[in-house]
């Protein structure tokens, strides 16, 4: 489980059909072998080490659900270890467990602020509500804004500083993430017949 509370941008240098190594200092002063990190929101285990970089198998589910697949040495990504039963849960609780990817839109400044407007399929938008919680390439965030095809997050200078989010562009796949809490809310109306599909 992660909290959506980046804590490093790694750097990737390797990325090959099922492998990823990516250059973490931060990340593994204190990781060992078998650790979860999530790799832009998706939930990957630590299966090498090496000095300041980590590897990390991914299947071809994770392809097919995330955006890992377009990465290429030199990408930035966000990075955050799994928690522990300690830790303060600072932004919402995020599994890890991709659901699919929507498209970078706009970056509009607003003040110290940029809103970020993403469009999604259908399926994911039914589980977001303005002020409810998403989770954006691993980053957990705050939806203000919704519509039937796209819905918006507002960036303060921390995001800014600390993700790699201002530096991707209108088109790009973002990895996304609805809340959980919602996910189980939908599925047991559709299952009672409460909230079936139209």
């Amino acid at each position: 489980m992660f909290t959506g509370i980046i804590e490093e941008v790694g750097a990737v240098t390797e990325a090959g059909e099922g492998t990823l190594r990516i250059r973490a200092p931060l990340i593994l002063e204190d990781a060992k072998l078998g650790d979860s990190i999530a790799i832009n929101g998706v939930d990957l285990t630590v299966a090498e080490m090496d000095g300041e970089q980590f590897f990390a198998n991914l299947m071809p589910e994770t392809y097919r659900r995330s955006n890992l697949g377009e990465l290429k040495p030199g990408d930035l990504v966000n990075l955050e270890r799994s928690v522990r039963p300690s830790d303060r849960l600072s932004g919402h609780i995020v599994r890890g467990v991709v659901e699919g990817v929507g498209q970078l839109h706009s970056m509009t400044p607003e003040g110290d602020a940029i809103i970020v407007r993403i469009t999604a399929p259908e399926e994911l938008l039914r589980n977001m509500v303005v002020k409810g919680p998403v989770c954006i390439d691993g980053i957990s965030l705050t939806i203000v804004a919704k519509d039937e095809t796209s819905f918006s997050v507002s960036l303060v200078q921390y995001t800014q500083e600390h993700t790699n989010l201002v530096q991707r562009k209108p088109g790009d796949n973002i990895n996304l993430e609805t809340d959980i809490i919602a996910r189980y809310v939908q599925q047991y109306l559709e299952a009672t017949g409460i909230g079936a599909k139209s």
